[in-house]
């Protein structure tokens, strides 16, 4: 056997060819695939009905950079809700493209709230809910003409606890059949790949363009590999019921990850349970984390920190780390315009001699704080060489007043860093 090359083996598999698909308008509008950068997605968790909060989390989830935002639309109100919602956040500047989340009666509510139809930027739909038996078909297709009257995209989403039973069923007695059987499970994940297969088809069949559809699939890692393979569709990635806290972030990241790095995906959605009162905004910053740490895009400047251990026992450096993240972070908002690139800025926050100098040089703009029974001098490297050493209470301060001064001076205008 001939062992890979380096080549071969590092970074992810270049990404699979997939058609592009555009959702929104004009220059709000957002391309999914087709070699574009893996979009981030994320989803309301208020009553859409309620158009002040629903509006006021979008705001908040395109602040922190979802770049398309899903809202369910589950009943007549919340229909009605969809054009204001809308109007109310273009009132705030806000274009982040807006996805209608349909499930049983997607048909009626687009039909009978046509502002909504037209207000909504993508429609998710569920092949296994939007209808039973001979109305399965019709009501289906009623969702896909309006899309097409609109000039819509839509997702259609196949999920275990929604899959299409009739196809199951046949599958399943198929299965029963055959002189190698297999798997009652291994069934069930080709049912759900086909549902999903078998719905673009029939949405192409009635006129909606292959650029106008997305697939997404449930039990991640194998079905996907499976669509991948049969299809060029834009695939959607999340892990829908991954849980709470660490859990949650820990189960879709390994995930999403494997599938990411196998060159598979071009929008995922990192999907959460949150918190009672719970900030929204986390999974977004989570899909943005995962997409920065893997390579494939950079959002925001990165601090890198030590764990800690028994030369540390003081705080100070723990405490750094944490003021200059959050400091980037409030800062971003004006940084992005005023200093293009700056999403690229690494900085560290070392806390003793073993590792800090070492790591502080491969850094932008990096401190060694000192240890336990170290001299009370913190050196600072700026571009791999120092540059000088802070001492005393207010070493925090002045080194966030060097990170501004390296900011200015590397991304802002040319002109002012050539004073």
């Amino acid at each position: 056997m001939t062992a890979p090359s380096a080549e071969s083996s590092v970074g992810p598999r270049p990404r699979r060819a997939s058609v592009g698909v555009r959702v929104g308008e004009g220059e709000a509008g957002v391309m999914v695939g087709a070699g574009a950068p893996i979009i981030v997605q994320s989803m309301t968790n208020t009553d859409t009905a309620d158009i002040e909060a629903t509006a006021r989390q979008i705001a908040a989830l395109a602040a922190a950079g979802s770049e398309l935002v899903r809202l369910t639309v589950d009943r007549d109100e919340a229909a009605g809700a969809v054009p204001h919602i809308r109007d109310r956040l273009r009132a705030k500047g806000v274009t982040t493209p807006l996805i209608g989340d349909f499930h049983y009666i997607g048909h009626k509510l687009l039909r009978d709230h046509p502002a909504c139809a037209e207000g909504l930027d993508k429609y998710r739909i569920n092949p296994g809910n939007v209808g039973f038996k001979n109305k399965r078909d019709l009501q289906f297709g009623r969702i896909v003409e309006i899309a097409i009257r609109n000039g819509k995209t839509v997702r259609i989403g196949a999920n275990w606890g929604s899959l299409d039973q009739e196809l199951l069923t046949l599958l399943m007695d198929e299965n029963a059949l055959s002189p190698a059987p297999l798997e009652a499970r291994a069934v069930t994940r080709e049912a759900m790949v086909r549902s999903a297969l078998i719905s673009a088809a029939r949405a192409e069949e009635i006129g909606l363009p292959r650029s106008r559809i997305i697939l997404s699939v449930q039990d991640l890692i194998a079905v996907y590999r499976t669509l991948g393979q049969r299809s060029d569709y834009a695939l959607h990635l999340g892990l829908t019921e991954a849980g709470m806290g660490s859990k949650g972030v820990v189960a879709s990241a390994a995930a999403l990850g494997v599938l990411l790095q196998e060159g598979l995906g071009d929008t995922i959605r990192i999907s959460l349970t949150p918190e009672p009162g719970g900030d929204r905004t986390l999974e977004v910053r989570v899909a943005q984390e995962l997409l920065q740490t893997m390579g494939f895009r950079v959002f925001a400047p990165q601090v890198a920190a030590c764990p800690g251990c028994g030369r540390t026992t003081s705080t100070v450096f723990q405490e750094l780390a944490r003021d200059i993240h959050s400091h980037l972070a409030a800062s971003m908002a004006q940084w992005r315009a005023r200093y293009p690139g700056v999403e690229r800025l690494n900085v560290a926050v070392m806390g003793c001699i073993v590792n800090g100098p070492g790591e502080s040089k491969h850094a932008d703009i990096g401190i060694s704080l000192p240890g336990t029974g170290e001299a009370p001098a913190a050196p600072v490297f700026v571009d791999g060489v120092k540059t000088v050493t802070l001492r005393g209470s207010r070493i925090a301060e002045e080194f966030k007043a060097l990170v501004e001064d390296y900011v200015d001076k590397r991304f802002g205008p040319k002109e002012r860093a050539a004073e």
